[in-house]
């Protein structure tokens, strides 16, 4: 979790009971003003880069930049009130939300136990420190209708688009001559866009922290076709092989791209579970994160590789270290659809898992 440093009394707390019974009305209600939950805070959230710290970051698949940080609407808390009921995620009774609004950008932030304005930071992995303020006090007990507020000064909002590797899956094809391949479908790069908060001082930039991290674009999976056709076989052999090859349950054998795909394709296979499997998680993890550790959805409040609601739920580490998020992901899709397939074709017809 993260820590927050310990802010200095408000000036009402600096006061006795005595003192403050004593004092005028007047004097009470301005007081109150000047300890309404100002905060010295810089905030941040785990990045895949150890070099940039974190505010905070979500995904948010196929979703405009102009709608997205919008303050959270009736129809966010209604998706929010939906994805509970559903146990989307792995969420369950005990999961609730806070409305966080940073620099006026708007999320749930998700979680159970919530108490005080302290204990949603904590859970949504925002950390204060120095320079930011925050309102109400970190010590103000929230209910499911408080919003908390934080800003920073000196700040401008830029937005960078990243790629996104797509997969190479190989399938057998009986229609094609042993030992010739034909490119299916050509590989197309997905889009990862971010949107920084950047902090200028002096006409220098001091510091660019991500504000949000979701999939614009899922990947186009380059999909190669390998022959097994042998040339003795009899037309009608060749014609049933040709429709067995092309089974929906058939997805082909992906190779894995980067660290977070390889641990996964080491726990899938150490699951019993087929190649055919490992290449349905990596198309249902594109669509969710593009495989990004820090993905968070600001609306569902899905967090990370598997879309962990909330992401603490996934333990220690669950902010950033990939083997945690995997190892929670797989066994929530066990748990719940028995393979990753099953999984995958759910999100295809509802558009979540």
């Amino acid at each position: 979790m993260a820590e927050h440093r310990k802010k200095r009394l408000s000036l009402l707390k600096r006061f006795s009971r005595k003192q403050v019974v004593i004092a005028a009305s007047s004097f009470v209600a301005a007081t109150l003003l000047i300890g309404s939950g100002v905060a010295s805070a810089q905030m941040y959230r785990s990045n895949d880069s150890v070099a940039v710290k974190q505010i905070t970051s979500y995904s948010a698949t196929d979703k405009a930049d102009s709608d997205y940080f919008t303050a959270a609407s009736r129809d966010q808390v209604r998706s929010a009130q939906t994805n509970l009921k559903n146990g989307r995620g792995g969420s369950d009774s005990s999961t609730s939300y806070i409305k966080v609004v940073i620099n006026g950008k708007s999320e749930l932030v998700f979680g159970s136990g919530f108490t005080t304005v302290k204990s949603v930071l904590e859970q949504g992995n925002i950390t204060l420190e120095d320079t930011d303020t925050v309102s109400p006090s970190l010590s103000t007990k929230v209910s499911e209708s408080t919003v908390i507020t934080i800003n920073r000064a000196d700040t401008t909002v830029e937005t960078t688009t990243q790629k996104i590797a797509y997969n190479t899956i190989t399938k057998k094809d009986s229609s094609l001559a042993k030992g010739t391949t034909k490119v299916q479908t050509k590989g197309v790069a997905g889009e990862m866009v971010s949107t920084n908060l950047v902090q200028v001082v002096g006409g220098k930039t001091i510091s660019s922290n991500t504000l949000a991290s979701w999939v614009k674009k899922t990947p186009v999976n380059k999909v190669i076709l390998v022959g097994t056709k042998v040339a003795a076989a009899s037309s009608s052999a060749s014609s049933g092989s040709s429709s067995s090859s092309s089974s929906s349950s058939d997805y082909g054998t992906t190779t894995p791209v980067g660290t977070a795909q390889s641990i996964a394709h080491k726990k899938v296979l150490a699951k019993g579970w087929s190649e055919s499997e490992f290449t349905c998680l990596v198309k249902l993890w594109q669509k969710e994160s593009g495989w990004r550790t820090n993905a968070h959805n600001a609306s569902s409040g899905a967090h990370g590789i598997p879309q962990a609601l909330p992401g603490s739920k996934m333990g220690a580490g669950w902010q950033s270290d990939a083997n945690v998020q995997i190892t929670w992901g797989i066994n929530y899709i066990a748990g719940r659809y028995s393979t990753p397939c099953g999984a995958w074709g759910h999100s295809q017809s509802v558009g979540w898992y």
